[in-house]
């Protein structure tokens, strides 16, 4: 009986699909309601197009109707169809490599050589990745490692969960305290006016608090599942994985498997490389790891067709997944069909210059988080913000480092936590995680977050970060 009841509660909680169609449905009755407005754009020193702070104007009401609504999904799809295919690319290639079994050898390796201290490799990998989301931006570049780190977590006796947060959450915990990400605190502060990466010794300080919180709060759920493993959420499905290793099943790895296992590697490097040196993007990255996946496929002996055939697989069942992203991106298609997204961001930003002196640093702070759930991007959530947000503070009396600051905790505290964030969306889609069930999980730590976010910002404003 308890059984059933319990199924009956899981069946009740409403899938991601029905919750953002739903939130894309109250956008678009929002545009019935909410006076349409826009900003004009103007290209600034840099060449990059920004908001004019100046320019807000009512437009012609344009409300989207359902038959609108229902076109925002293909829209949004269109839009992100670079990121979707990404993730049937990097799935499928990844199938390729599990069918090599060099992957299982390898972990399989790992796991015997942690076993006792499993728990050692959760800070230490996190913080690694939390240098690369501070140092360079790292969000859709995390991606290839998650399947790996999943497959790990669950062989040392953890869960899927702890194999996505260790990735997610340690990258994640870098953008959003990063000292020197160019993509958020260096377009942020170009367009506020600001010396490049100015304010770096506050900000690593930033850093280390808000990375300190992502990995206690793992380490110590980490903890609490290796002690029970029916506490995760994820229990009854990670046991029906097929990429769970039985440590008495593994081989030793082989000569091929070395291959395999190097080719992988050095495809990594490949990544950061082009990442760093050239700006490699989506595409770039989607198509090394489709020549990774032809390599690995001849060295792990599957031969063409055995590469075709597990990439197809693979792509199959990271479909429900990708899609997602297209559903998630149908939100902003509609606010911004409609003509409101500028009229919130002009209503609001009037608001936050309402408050008094001492509380309009933490408004910023707040308006930027709920930014940051239509306008996932980091850049571009710059693009629009910083232009209003900067000038704003010298008229309140806050620096605009400290507005800088706010964007920046703003923008990337949420990135591991709304659906409406693509890169992360797709990692849930490789790791084969429920947005329900991550949500459910990792909200604590994300409040966490962004209580330490707001602790830094107040104080930023109490010393009057500068230089100005």
């Amino acid at each position: 009986m308890s059984d059933v009841i319990n199924k009956e509660k899981k069946k009740k909680f409403p899938h991601v699909y029905v919750i953002l169609l739903t939130v894309v449905v109250i956008c678009a009755i929002l545009t019935y309601f909410v006076p349409a407005g826009q900003y004009d754009m103007v290209e600034n020193a840099d060449g990059r197009m920004v908001v004019n702070p100046d320019s807000f104007h009512y437009v012609e009401s344009s409300p989207v109707s359902f038959f609108g609504v229902l076109n925002s999904v293909p829209k949004g799809m269109v839009e992100t169809a670079g990121i979707i295919f990404f993730i049937f690319i990097v799935g499928g290639s990844f199938a390729v490599i599990q069918a090599t079994g060099a992957i299982e050898a390898g972990l399989g390796k790992i796991t015997k050589t942690m076993a006792g201290k499993e728990k050692a490799i959760i800070p230490i990998v996190m913080l690694v990745f939390s240098l690369g989301g501070a140092i360079f931006g790292m969000a859709e570049e995390t991606l290839p490692f998650i399947p790996i780190m999943v497959t790990l977590s669950i062989a040392l006796g953890f869960d899927s969960l702890t194999g996505v947060g260790i990735v997610l959450a340690g990258a994640g915990a870098g953008f959003a305290g990063a000292f020197m990400n160019p993509f958020t605190v260096g377009v942020a502060q170009g367009i506020a006016g600001l010396p490049l990466f100015s304010g770096m010794g506050f900000r690593i300080i930033a850093y280390l608090s808000v990375v300190s919180v992502a990995i206690g709060f793992m380490y110590i759920y980490a903890g609490r599942v290796k002690k029970n493993p029916e506490l995760s959420s994820m229990y009854e499905f990670d046991k029906t994985r097929e990429d769970i290793l039985d440590l008495n099943k593994i081989r030793d790895l082989n000569l091929n498997d070395k291959l395999v296992l190097l080719a992988v590697g050095l495809t990594i490097v490949l990544l950061v490389f082009g990442v760093v040196k050239y700006g490699w993007y989506i595409q770039e990255i989607s198509a090394l790891f489709l020549g990774m996946a032809i390599v690995v496929a001849l060295l792990g002996k599957l031969g063409f067709n055995g590469f075709a055939e597990n990439l197809v697989d693979g792509m199959a069942n990271m479909a429900g997944g990708a899609l997602v992203v297209g559903f998630a991106r149908a939100i902003l298609v509609v606010l911004t069909e409609g003509t409101i997204l500028d009229t919130i961001l002009y209503v609001t930003s009037n608001a936050v210059s309402n408050l008094p002196s001492s509380l309009t640093a933490l408004g910023m702070y707040i308006f930027q988080c709920l930014l940051n759930f239509i306008v996932p991007s980091g850049s571009g959530q710059a693009a629009v913000s910083i232009p209003i947000m900067a000038p704003l503070a010298d008229l309140v009396g806050v620096t605009r480092q400290t507005a800088v600051l706010a964007y920046q905790f703003g923008d990337g505290i949420s990135n591991i936590f709304t659906p409406t964030s693509g890169y992360f969306m797709a990692g849930l889609a490789l790791a084969k995680v429920p947005w329900n069930k991550w949500a459910k999980w990792i909200i604590p730590m994300i409040l966490l977050e962004y209580l330490v976010g707001g602790i830094f910002v107040f104080i930023a404003h109490y010393i009057q970060f500068g230089p100005f």
